[in-house]
């Protein structure tokens, strides 16, 4: 098959199904292998990098979706105003972030850190469809674990979970308890290096 017919078969796809499309699927569909794929939707990516292009093909794991470029939202939500977009708390911010974090972890993980019952906030992340159930934990009672889902990344605009900014790296006394100063020391020693 001629590369642009299948950039049209795969623009056609990716536009019509208004979902994520999986590189398998398309793979299978243009009966080529999944390398073929990835290079030329990669193709595409750059095509659309364009200024004047106002919507992007977007990379979730190991799938494509089409949608608009960030900067034209504002646009867009004027005609679309109506639709429900997620409104996140900061409990809701928090808890996602834990989870981000530490995938398969349970709620009783999830309690642990942030200090306070999470029962709400989980639920209200799963109806946004923001997280999922990921199995059962051996633990005792064989608590639900959650994850991230591709909603998450493509929300927060990311291809994978390895786009997550790195945690600091702090240091905990015998009290269990953050020690800011050698935080900071150890920043400091850093930029003297550097410098």
């Amino acid at each position: 098959m001629e590369i642009e017919k299948a950039k049209a078969i795969i623009e056609a796809i990716l536009f019509a199904s208004g979902r994520i499309v999986k590189i398998l699927e398309l793979s299978a569909i243009l009966e080529l292998t999944p390398n073929d794929i990835e290079n030329i939707v990669e193709n595409m990516r750059s095509e659309y990098n364009s200024p004047e292009r106002g919507i992007e093909i977007i990379k979730v794991n190991d799938g494509y979706q089409i949608c608009t470029k960030p900067e034209y939202n504002g646009y867009i939500c004027e005609i679309l105003d109506n639709r429900t977009k997620p409104n996140l708390s900061n409990a809701a911010i928090e808890t996602l972030s834990i989870i981000a974090y530490n995938p398969k972890i349970t709620r009783a993980e999830i309690e642990q850190v942030r200090g306070v019952n999470s029962d709400g906030t989980i639920y209200r992340l799963l109806e946004y469809n923001l997280i999922k159930e990921s199995g059962k934990s051996d633990a005792p009672g064989k608590p639900t674990m959650y994850e991230t889902t591709d909603e998450f990344l493509k929300t927060f605009g990311m291809s994978t979970l390895d786009d997550l900014p790195e945690l600091p790296k702090y240091k905990i006394d015998e009290n269990e308890q953050i020690v800011i100063d050698d935080v900071i020391e150890e920043k400091e020693n850093i930029k003297h290096e550097e410098g």
